[in-house]
């Protein structure tokens, strides 16, 4: 947000009015909730109306930290609802996304009820924000149909008409953005260039008359476990699918690997554990969320009976 106001050309006099110092966020790890709500405020004032929409929209996946990370392992579009979701109940109350199917239409709602103009501005960078991640994810230009906002309109609408490129009202029930359902299905590009070369691969060794080494198809389960992770456990149907193979052939061909598709959820999640508290900074919760649990504690049991040791008790060895 300040790198955005410097951008438009605050007056650094603006910005020494933070509690947070601008110029120390570099070595700062967390900022209270209340000061990042009244810095919006502070720049809503200063930049005229529309600024936390043009925030939103500078907003990179990478922003995001680990669940931006996890957002690059999507399968589909609207995914990113579903681990968005996982990781607010997992590590934080800030944010709740609702997916609301309504036929040919999706409406997905923030849940955040402001309590200061601050938070108003945020949901708006929120929603304004969730237009650039879907179209980077998607590397198309899938755009909203509807945007609502609870809060009064502000006396420009022009920011707001460049994001969103569709209507939008003020006033409402609620915090939403409307796609077509069909958008919010639409393969990531991740994910299609990985199902294309899944495919290709059947292909060609139907073509050649080859059979694929039971061990490659091993390989191939736990990177695509691995992905799919952060969305919670994948069933050994939505793999087959991804693989070009059907449940029993897939379950078939691990087989001639003395391996289990369960076997292989449970070394995943194992072996994602173990690197990302070696060889990352990140928190026991993160980790829970990137290997599929839906509770800390749960994780942490998990963990104790896969190697003996507590994740902490592990990660100081």
């Amino acid at each position: 947000m300040v790198n955005c106001a410097l951008a438009e050309g605050v007056k650094l006099s603006v910005l020494k009015q933070l509690p947070t110092p601008h110029d120390a966020l570099e070595g700062i790890q967390a900022v209270p909730a209340d000061h990042f709500f009244e810095l919006h405020e502070i720049l809503d004032q200063a930049l005229g109306p529309g600024f936390a929409i043009r925030v939103g929209q500078q907003m990179k996946i990478e922003d995001y930290g680990v669940l931006g990370l996890s957002w690059r392992t999507c399968s589909w579009a609207g995914e990113i609802f579903e681990r968005s979701e996982r990781y607010f109940k997992l590590l934080s109350d800030t944010y709740a996304f609702k997916v609301q199917k309504l036929g040919t239409s999706s409406v997905i709602h923030l849940l955040r009820e402001p309590h200061r103009r601050g938070l108003e501005l945020s949901n708006e960078a929120t929603l304004s924000a969730t237009v650039v991640v879907l179209q980077a994810m998607t590397e198309t230009k899938i755009s909203p149909i509807e945007v609502t906002f609870k809060h009064d309109p502000p006396c420009d609408l022009s920011s707001y008409t460049t994001a969103f490129g569709c209507p939008v009202l003020f006033n409402q029930p609620a915090y939403s953005i409307t796609y077509h359902t069909s958008d919010l299905e639409t393969r990531t590009a991740k994910a299609d260039a990985s199902i294309n070369r899944f495919l290709v691969e059947r292909v060609e060794e139907e073509r050649l008359g080859l059979v694929v080494s039971a061990n490659k198809v091993a390989l191939d389960v736990e990177g695509l476990i691995r992905d799919a992770l952060p969305s919670g456990i994948p069933s050994i149907r939505q793999v087959s699918e991804h693989m070009g193979m059907s449940n029993r052939t897939l379950a078939r061909r691990l087989q001639e690997n003395d391996l289990t598709f369960r076997d292989l959820i449970r070394k995943t999640q194992e072996n994602v554990a173990r690197d990302l508290l070696l060889n990352t900074g990140r928190t026991v919760s993160e980790i829970a969320f990137e290997t599929g649990f839906a509770e800390q504690s749960t994780f942490s049991r998990a963990f104790k009976r896969w190697t003996g040791y507590s994740p902490l008790h592990f990660r100081n060895l």
